[in-house]
Parts: structure tokens; sequence; C-alpha cells
């Protein structure tokens, strides 16, 4: 279920809202074209024998990687009506909490923290939590900061 939004003047009636993404499996090709386009081609990464012999039993995904992927992951999760477009104004902190081994489905669930007007429109903050399925920790938390440019 999404957090549908009137407009972005309405983004503080929304704090405390909460929605939660689908499953999203990250296989061993994403993390290779992650790593091709990184240039971090780290064993931990890429050699699934040496990895399977390694502390986390397989290949995993980079941290950056599964960071990346948080577009992908909140697609959807939070409607803004009348918004002209969404700037990602960046991340206040972000922390790493559980590796990702390779064919690991995650999902995301994001809330709105924050929100405060400026000149350039409404300032949301979103704190992401990426679940690891299995797993009581997640693999990682971020809170990020959207711009939300009213039409007009």
């Amino acid at each position: 279920m999404s957090i549908a939004v009137t407009s972005p003047a309405a983004l503080p009636d929304a704090v405390g809202a909460v929605a939660t993404g689908e499953w999203f499996t990250i296989d061993q090709e994403r993390i290779a074209a992650f790593a091709d386009a990184t240039e971090d081609w780290q064993w931990i990464h890429l050699d699934a024998e040496r990895a399977a012999a390694g502390p986390f039993g397989a290949t995993i995904a980079h941290g950056y990687l599964t960071l990346s992927l948080l577009p992908r992951l909140t697609e959807g999760l939070l409607a803004v009506d009348g918004t002209a477009m969404v700037v990602n104004y960046g991340l206040d902190r972000v922390r790493f909490l559980q590796p990702v081994t390779v064919d690991s489905r995650v999902r995301a669930v994001t809330e709105v923290s924050s929100a405060e007007s400026t000149p350039q429109g409404w300032r949301a903050g979103l704190r992401t939590t990426v679940e690891l399925e299995g797993s009581p920790r997640p693999a990682l938390v971020a809170d990020a900061v959207a711009l939300f440019v009213p039409e007009g």
C-alpha cells in the first residue's frame, strides 16, 4: 500500500505514514554488472568458489548496490499529486547493517519522517529500511531527503 498525498504542501500531514514495497531479488548478474560499473571487483562479490569458503558463505552484493536500488525498491510507495518534479536532495545517514548474499530478496519500508517548506518546494525526509527476507536485521537503513517541486 502506498502513501498518497494530495499536494506537496500536504506532505506534513503524511509525516509518520509508512509504506512497504515488493520483494526484489538481487542476483549474481546484477552484482557483476554493478562491479563492472564501479570497478569494484573484490572477490567477495564475484568469486563464488572463494566466497563460499569466506565469511558470508556466498558472494554478497556491494553495500552501495543495495543503496543504489532505493529508487527501484521505493518506486510507487509515495505518490504526491500536483508535483512538477522530485529532486534527490541527498542522504543524511546511511548504515549497512547486514550483508546481502546472492539471490537474497529485499524490500523497502519507507516512512515520511519530516516535511518542511522551502523556497523551491517541500523538502521531505524519508527513512527507508531495506528488509532482508528471512533476517531479523535489515540490510540497511537510509535517511534520504527529497525535494518535491509543486506544479505551476
